[in-house]
């Protein structure tokens, strides 16, 4: 379980790849503890319209589902970057109302990736509650694979772990992702691959155009293009992104289907003739 921490636009990017079609089945205590906040800061967050209302399922009890998870991770992101409830709510307001649990997860990890790192060491039973749920050895792998936990210590229920506070819950959520860890591994490198090879190519065309330039401009320059180069990066992957799964699921005939594109001829062997 060692391994160096990877970024948490690279965990962001792997859950937003995953479907938003889950149904809300998070009571209020559920929300609550998943998102590590009081079952009193969730009904505040849903009295100033931070939070949509839940879904009312039977004996009126409220559901609620990874939308609002992913907001309430949101509005805490922003919260530890300094930002005040009405910048928060601003904030929220300019987002479509149509966002999904994956798009606010981008959100967030692009706030996140602006803090400085932090990493805390806790014991097992801190972590778990920092997770929301309890964390067999299996889930521990599986987040120390993806570089959001590291074992510090030399085995053993006392050992501590390092935890990547950015990631940390990111990292959680993708533990329910119906993919296995060998595909999230290999779709991280695709992601490093791509991006390294992007970072270079534009290092090199802001080289070529600051050549001549005085070193206090070309630093004002890169202060300027870094953001707006994340952003366009982003954005343009996103739309990619939903453009391929369109095709994809355009492509593949729903669950249960058989109209002779899976190779067969529609019937079931059987001979119903008169």
């Amino acid at each position: 379980m060692r391994g160096r921490f990877h970024s948490t636009g690279e965990t962001a990017i792997l859950l937003h790849m995953t479907t938003d079609t889950e149904e809300p089945t998070l009571t209020v205590d559920e929300l609550a503890a998943r998102a590590g906040v009081t079952v009193r800061t969730v009904r505040f967050y849903g009295t100033r319209g931070l939070l949509p209302p839940p879904v009312i399922g039977p004996r009126r009890v409220g559901r609620y589902g990874r939308e609002h998870l992913a907001r309430l991770e949101l509005i805490e992101e922003l919260q530890q970057q300094g930002m005040t409830l009405a910048a928060i709510e601003r904030y929220l307001e300019r987002l479509p109302p149509d966002v999904s649990a994956g798009d606010l997860a981008i959100h967030r990890a692009v706030v996140a990736a602006w803090a400085p790192e932090a990493v805390a060491t806790v014991g097992r039973e801190e972590l778990a509650r920092r997770a929301g749920r309890a964390l067999d050895e299996d889930d521990l792998e599986r987040l120390a694979a993806m570089g959001v936990v590291q074992v510090d210590g030399g085995g053993g229920d006392k050992d501590g772990y390092r935890v990547d506070l950015a990631l940390f819950r990111l990292g959680v959520r993708l533990l329910d992702v119906p993919l296995s860890q060998e595909s999230i591994l290999t779709a991280r490198g695709v992601l490093l691959g791509h991006s390294r090879e992007a970072a270079r190519e534009l290092s090199e065309l802001l080289r070529g155009e600051t050549a001549e330039r005085d070193a206090r401009d070309v630093r004002s320059l890169s202060a300027h293009m870094q953001p707006l180069v994340v952003q366009a990066l982003l954005t343009a992957f996103q739309r990619s992104l939903k453009e391929e799964l369109g095709v994809w699921l355009a492509q593949s005939p729903p669950a249960g289907r058989s109209d002779g594109s899976d190779g067969s001829d529609g019937s079931d062997g059987s001979d119903d003739r008169p």
